[in-house]
């Protein structure tokens, strides 16, 4: 018997286990769900001169408030209008949320804890995480909705106009250090110095095409409440519905943490008491993609929601040049001209 719990604790605490099914992946991807949007929520709410969740544990501000919804979302019954197309009603959803969560597999936690590790492991995040959007167009078409329709294919627009400038930001990188490996990238960054340091326009603009890409706001245009209902998501309710709400901020979780790495210095500097085991760098890596990810949702407080026409227009007209100046910018950092 002590031998297969000893059997089943190696396992478990194999990367290629371990990575996708508990750190980064998706026991802190739910965990990491649930605390943010409880987050998000009561800094709005103390923005705006609001309580925010309060009443499920009133002694800690109502912080599971979260769980209580998550069992609301579980138990109540998925309605699936009769002349939607149920395929990919019902699909739509579970792979909108699991191709925002895949990706996590890709980052490594340290320099010798990964699952996967590949010369381009940089793009097979981005690529990875770029199929979320699609599922929403077909989300958008399945549903048989005017709503979700008209909901997924402002999506469709959006897709285009954030995820190249964000490919070109990342692309800008990957020439800085010479690699698109993650790993050798935070290597690189302690032998010079932070990304954000060597290229802070790409930076920048990597943080803002976060917010693009994740509907944080002012960019929260898909689900324009006030404009098209809920989007692609109009005919939704239960779990469906919650999957459909969560794959954002888990999408927001992953680039977080694609951020930390490219520009923050990935899981260094691991402090001394916690070097020497994998909880140190884990913990690294995790709070500097929490500070980005505190950042990115502070956004709703402060900005109202751009229109569609002018999100698109900050994208092409100013996003993208930025994306392709922040490409001569690394050639420029790499020949010393301003460093």
């Amino acid at each position: 018997m002590m031998q297969i719990i000893e059997w089943l604790m190696d396992l478990l605490l194999s990367p290629w286990v371990f990575v996708p099914l508990v750190y980064p992946g998706l026991i802190s991807a739910f965990a990491v769900l649930l605390f943010i949007i409880w987050l998000e929520r009561k800094i709005a709410a103390k923005v705006q001169m609001r309580y925010g969740p309060l009443y499920v544990l009133k002694q800690l501000g109502g912080v599971i408030q979260l769980v209580a919804d998550l069992l609301r979302y579980l138990f109540a019954e998925p309605i699936i209008p009769r002349e939607a197309d149920k395929i990919p009603f019902i699909f739509g959803p579970i792979l909108l949320f699991a191709s925002s969560y895949l990706s996590t597999v890709a980052i490594p936690v340290s320099y010798d804890f990964y699952a996967f590790r590949s010369d381009i492991s940089l793009l097979v995040v981005l690529g990875i995480t770029t199929l979320a959007p699609a599922f929403n167009l077909i989300i958008g078409w399945g549903s048989n909705n005017k709503f979700g329709l008209i909901g997924g294919l402002r999506e469709g627009y959006l897709i285009t106009a954030d995820e190249i400038p964000m490919f070109v930001t990342a692309l800008a990188m990957a020439i800085l250090y010479g690699t698109m490996d993650l790993v050798k990238m935070v290597e690189i960054q302690v032998d010079w110095a932070w990304g954000i340091l060597l290229n802070p326009l790409a930076a920048v603009t990597f943080f803002v095409l976060m917010l693009f890409s994740t509907s944080r706001f002012p960019f929260e245009i898909v689900e324009a409440d006030s404009e098209i209902v809920m989007g692609p998501f109009t005919e939704y309710s239960g779990i469906l519905y919650g999957l459909t709400m969560g794959a954002s901020y888990v999408k927001l979780y992953v680039l977080s943490l694609l951020f930390a790495i490219l520009f923050l210095g990935g899981w260094e500097p691991v402090p001394q008491f916690l070097s020497g085991t994998i909880l140190g760098p884990g913990l690294v890596l995790f709070a500097k993609a929490l500070v980005v990810m505190f950042l990115q949702v502070f956004m709703r407080s402060v900005y109202p929601r751009y229109r569609i026409d002018h999100a698109l227009r900050l994208a092409w007209h100013i996003l993208f040049p930025l994306s392709l100046v922040s490409v001569f910018v690394s050639f420029a950092a790499l020949t010393g001209w301003w460093l």
